[in-house]
């Protein structure tokens, strides 16, 4: 456990860096070249300050940032354990790979999307290393409110539409979030997330504390797309640019996940029969429902944007379950889906450009014309499925092992089953997209060779990266086996931030 006593800011250089790139590129929104220098100097800087993030944590344990020396529970503390520093990296490397694809889709209609994207990342990262509810619920907004500018842009009327439902919708939760912020502070005086895992440990009122247990699984349910709260995700996705939907289908649900993995771990602990109970039945429909709602679709964006409801049913399966392995498990699963979930929509955008359309039924022919982004397209789809030995399969692998373990059969089968049908969904966009003939007239955007590197290298580099998730998965499940010890053990937490104070 760490203070953070030799660089006391540097625990803070994940928020602080996106949002002052935000600013610079604000400035610079009449230069276009200049600003997207800056976007790229500020995406590589975050993912370099996560990096090093992780490293501390790894090297020293949790770590600790007292905003104006003010202690906890009283003041502003930033938190890093193993799941928030690795998220916040995989942030990074996220937020680098779309932003260097959106300067190759050369759209000039959008001078505020680089800033905008900068503070979406610094509101993603605000929220993994809050230290109290209320930070959490503030830098939650800020990205919700970045997210819905991005997507609303100044796009055609259906992205307006899309757009309003989803920002109607996500209001929604966060007013369920707020509520259930005030009554938790109501009933404990505390929002300090170590405080009220000492507070609500010893709390006289069980009933209540349940209740409001509920309520935050409703809020985070909602912003995490579980069932039945996930509609509005499908329909909001599909009408952002390319490297916009990737970021979204890459982090914004992993916001909400995470708000549940750190609320029923380190706060609702007291009944775990019931919660872990309810949580089992949402991941296994959750599950179901997102990958049947693949078998209709004939938009690859669609298609992908079920995929990352189903892929979050995986994500919530891994917390029901409660045990070392399978919070393991949750963890790695989700730095693997947010890799290969956006590798796959940055492909989807090369997949329309070679092919002028997302419709599969006006595809047809890219092996032959691409067999470069066939392989590109066939790497990630495989490793969501689960084939072996990508990271998809170890993900589930350790999923299903704890899933056996706790005598949690239908769970598994419902996993197993989601798997083959994502596994038919991927066969069906390869065989439309890329083994059929090719259409008698294609309408392909053919992008000069420097704009094609910038937007084939973010894909090459993910897909790359996943790659190796599966090949040396060991050090990674290391990583996430220390991540669920510090969930299943809060005393380490509550012993960092608050150093035996109550």
């Amino acid at each position: 456990m760490d203070r953070w006593t030799e660089m006391p800011w540097a625990l803070a250089l994940p928020i602080v860096v996106p949002l002052a790139t935000a600013v610079a590129a604000l400035f610079l929104r009449g230069r276009a070249r200049a600003q997207r220098a800056v976007s790229v100097a500020g995406g590589a800087l975050l993912l370099a300050g996560g990096l090093a993030l992780l490293h501390r944590v790894w090297q020293s344990g949790i770590a600790v940032l007292e905003v104006g020396g003010w202690p906890a529970p009283m003041g502003i503390t930033l938190v890093a354990d193993h799941l928030s520093a690795t998220l916040v990296a995989v942030t990074g490397l996220l937020g680098l790979a779309t932003i260097v694809y959106s300067l190759g889709e050369a759209r000039r209609d959008e001078p505020l999307e680089q800033p905008l994207v900068h503070v979406l990342l610094a509101g993603v990262s605000g929220s993994f290393l809050a230290g109290d509810l209320f930070n959490f619920y503030v830098w939650f907004e800020v990205m919700l409110v970045a997210s819905f500018a991005l997507l609303v842009g100044r796009g055609a009327r259906e992205r307006v539409r899309a757009g309003v439902q989803y920002v109607v919708l996500n209001l929604a939760g966060s007013m369920l979030l707020l509520a259930a912020v005030g009554l938790l502070y109501g009933a404990t005086g505390t929002l300090s997330l170590a405080d009220l895992s000492v507070r609500l440990a010893d709390s006289p009122s069980p009933a209540l504390v349940t209740a409001i247990a509920t309520l935050f699984l409703v809020a985070f349910g909602l912003k995490a797309a579980v069932f039945p709260l996930f509609f509005w995700l499908p329909d909001s996705y599909p009408t952002a640019p390319v490297a916009v939907g990737a970021l979204f289908a890459g982090l914004l649900t992993k916001v909400g996940v995470y708000g549940l993995i750190r609320v029923f771990t380190l706060l609702f602990t007291q009944h775990p029969g019931f919660t872990n109970g309810l949580l089992l039945v949402i991941a296994v429909v959750t599950m179901l429902v997102g990958v049947l709602g693949t078998v209709a679709q004939t938009d690859v964006r669609r298609i992908l944007s079920f995929h990352v409801v189903s892929q979050v049913g995986y994500l919530v399966m891994g917390l029901a379950l409660a045990t070392p392995l399978a919070l393991a498990g949750a963890v790695f699963f989700t730095a693997h889906v947010i890799v290969v979930k956006a590798s796959l929509f940055l492909v989807g955008g090369l997949m329309a450009r070679a092919g002028g359309s997302f419709e599969l039924g006006e595809l047809g022919g890219l092996y032959r014309a691409r067999p470069w982004l066939a392989a590109l397209f066939l790497v990630p789809a495989l490793s969501l499925a689960g084939i072996p030995p990508l990271s998809g399969f170890w993900a589930k692998a350790a999923l299903f092992a704890a899933g056996l373990d706790a005598g949690a059969f239908v769970a598994v089968a419902a996993a197993a089953v989601t798997g083959l049908l994502t596994l038919y969904s991927m066969t069906k966009i390869w065989a439309q997209a890329f083994w059929k003939e090719a259409p008698a007239e294609r309408s392909a955007v053919v992008p000069a060779r420097g704009r094609l590197t910038l937007l084939a290298a973010p894909a090459v580099a993910l897909v790359t990266v996943s790659v190796v998730m599966g090949a040396w998965a060991g050090p990674f499940f290391e990583l996430a086996f220390r991540s669920a010890e510090e969930l299943l053990d809060p005393s380490r937490y509550v012993a960092a931030v608050l150093g035996g104070r109550t």
